[in-house]
């Protein structure tokens, strides 16, 4: 089918505007369907395609779909840093605190123009933490990998699910950044062990030290995206597990990702306890390109 105009985003850039996580974003049609959605992933070269709903959803939030060229997605973080910075370009305004809905879940946001682009936040809401099995954990370290070098002196391999309801994903802390760039993982073993346990991929980090940003990557070939340039709700989770393995009250970090891909990416995060466990925010910057047609 013909697609409606779709509108490239650059999102969660570094801080000079450079590089960022190319999303496309499209008013959505509610006579396509979710195949003609992934085609639009497929047709504009980008990891993961944003769709916008026509009308709010009864409890005040703008739904907004997320799809891959293979699977629709529960949640996406950078496409959420995308699809707000979009709907404020619509506006006049030089801020918009709005609510967004996807997967079941309708949360927080905030776009606002800054001179290098608009800042995005949006509420994670709560974040699940768990340890992984032993064979859980065996299985991902291995299609990963990883030498017995590679491995954080200090920091573990943990589970983590955003929101509700979340996909997990394995948080996997390597030693420094040249371990980071040395990862070279077996995608085919890599899909086989995240369906079977039911992850959504793999977030491989070398932790923030003082005022030095973390770095990472992202595998996720179980849904298409064998590495993501910024994955925005996995920065969200580290953020909760380095709260939940320091004892702090509150946790802001930043962590650069996509240079192994060419497309430089910064993504923010903050972490704080509450009554029900550790809820997190997480921010972006975005650059909005011209918007270009769908192809039939």
């Amino acid at each position: 089918m013909s697609w409606p105009d779709v509108t490239m985003v650059d999102a969660c850039v570094r801080r000079d505007g450079r590089g960022g996580s190319p999303t496309a974003v499209t008013d959505d049609d509610p006579a396509a369907t979710d195949a003609d959605r992934r085609a639009v992933a497929a047709a504009a070269g980008t990891s993961h395609a944003a769709f916008l709903g026509p009308e709010r959803t009864p409890d005040g939030g703008w739904p907004v779909r997320f799809f891959t060229a293979t699977a629709e997605l529960s949640g996406c973080g950078h496409g959420t840093v995308a699809a707000q910075a979009v709907r404020l370009t619509r506006t006049a305004l030089g801020e918009l605190n709005d609510r967004q809905h996807t997967g079941g879940r309708t949360f927080d946001t905030v776009a606002i123009r800054r001179p290098a682009g608009i800042e995005v936040w949006f509420d994670q809401g709560l974040v699940a933490l768990r340890h992984p099995a032993p064979d859980e954990r065996a299985a991902i370290v291995a299609a990963l990998g990883l030498t017995a070098d590679d491995p954080h002196p200090t920091d573990a391999p943990r589970i983590a699910a955003p929101g509700t309801p979340g996909a997990p994903r394995m948080l996997v802390p390597v030693h420094d950044r040249s371990a980071l760039l040395r990862v070279r993982p077996h995608l085919g073993r890599l899909t086989a062990a995240c369906q079977r346990y039911g992850l959504l991929g793999c977030f491989v980090y070398v932790p923030p030290v003082g005022d030095r940003p973390g770095a990472a990557r992202m595998f996720a070939p179980a849904i298409g995206v064998d590495e993501d340039v910024a994955n925005a709700n996995s920065t969200g989770c580290l953020a909760a597990h380095l709260l939940d393995t320091t004892g702090a009250q509150t946790v802001a970090i930043e962590v650069e990702q996509g240079d192994t891909l060419g497309r430089p990416a910064s993504v923010l995060a903050s972490a704080r306890r509450g009554p029900a466990g550790i809820t997190t925010r997480v921010g972006g910057l975005a650059v909005v390109r011209d918007g270009h047609r769908g192809d039939d």
